[in-house]
């Protein structure tokens, strides 16, 4: 099985979606199970249908999150040294060379990745255009409305 890069912050919130899933939404499941159970003919009891639903669920995403976990090579960008250059885990300001905008994007696995929170999936295109380069560097990135060129402003390991 490959491994799956991902940051110590997104291991750590995995964990914690499992230890919830385990302790938490689990028993109330089972509790929800044996209510329905208790109203009688099964048969016709919605209640019931939709807890055994909701079981399938939550242990299917167990599993899945299990399965992360133990592919996983976590990566603490805090103890990086990649000497400047954009790597997994990296945090990247960005300037747009058309416009003059700035972004800020940190690379992170799939789970992790939430634009809105400026984290980008190691497989984006801009991720792609961006591994290896260095302050000073331009990366070009294929966007649907056209080539986008930007310059790599600064790279941190945060």
């Amino acid at each position: 099985m490959a491994t799956i890069p991902i940051t110590k912050r997104g291991a750590e919130q995995l964990k914690a979606e499992l230890h919830r899933l385990k302790t938490v939404e689990r028993p109330a499941v089972i509790n929800a199970i044996a209510e329905a159970r208790a109203q009688g003919d099964l048969s016709e009891n919605a209640e019931y249908e939709a807890a055994k639903d909701r079981q399938g669920f939550i242990e299917g995403r167990i599993l899945e999150v299990e399965g992360k976990l133990s592919a996983a090579q976590i990566i603490d960008p805090a103890q990086l040294d990649a000497g400047g250059r954009v790597v997994f885990g990296a945090t990247v300001e960005l300037e747009d060379e058309d416009s003059g905008d700035t972004v800020t994007y940190q690379i992170v696995g799939e789970d992790e990745a939430d634009l809105k929170l400026g984290r980008i999936n190691v497989s984006s295109p801009i991720a792609r255009a961006l591994i290896g380069k260095e302050e000073g560097d331009t990366a070009e990135v294929q966007a649907p409305g056209g080539v986008r060129r930007y310059e790599v402003v600064a790279v941190s390991y945060i």
